[in-house]
């Protein structure tokens, strides 16, 4: 968990601005929820999803097939409950300091799906952390 999230101010102007408002609300908790790490893939249920955002869980699994299949922003791993947020490294400001590396490092080595991990390194830009993200590919 971090002690706050930095979504970069595009976030309102993107092509991704073309969703509904509740679609909004829903990624905008997806980047910014308590769960979030500094990697962009994190443990979370659908009932904890729809209990923060005051859903049913019907409404959550609607959200999350339309984030998976016709955005294609997240992906999910029902079994180990892992949410991987595609455009982790769009959103989020990143810089290669050796403590945010160390950090990254130990976030990737519990991750359960190491499909999300390549999954997400795609968007990152700083290319010392991208690395760091191959390395678990």
């Amino acid at each position: 968990m971090v002690e706050y999230a930095m979504v970069n101010d595009d976030f309102w102007s993107t092509p991704d601005s073309v969703m509904s408002p509740q679609d909004k609300y829903f990624y905008f908790y997806l980047l910014t929820n308590s769960n979030i790490n500094h990697i962009g893939i994190y443990q979370i249920s659908k009932k904890q999803m729809a209990f923060d955002l005051g859903y049913s869980i019907d409404v959550v699994h609607i959200l999350m097939e339309r984030f998976i299949k016709h955005y294609k922003l997240i992906r999910y791993n029902p079994e180990m409950r892992e949410l991987a947020i595609k455009n982790w490294g769009k959103h989020n400001v990143y810089n290669d300091s050796k403590p945010l590396l160390d950090r990254i490092y130990s976030e990737l080595k519990n991750v359960s799906d190491p499909s999300l991990i390549h999954y997400v390194s795609e968007s990152i830009q700083v290319q010392k952390i991208r690395s760091l993200y191959e390395s678990f590919g």
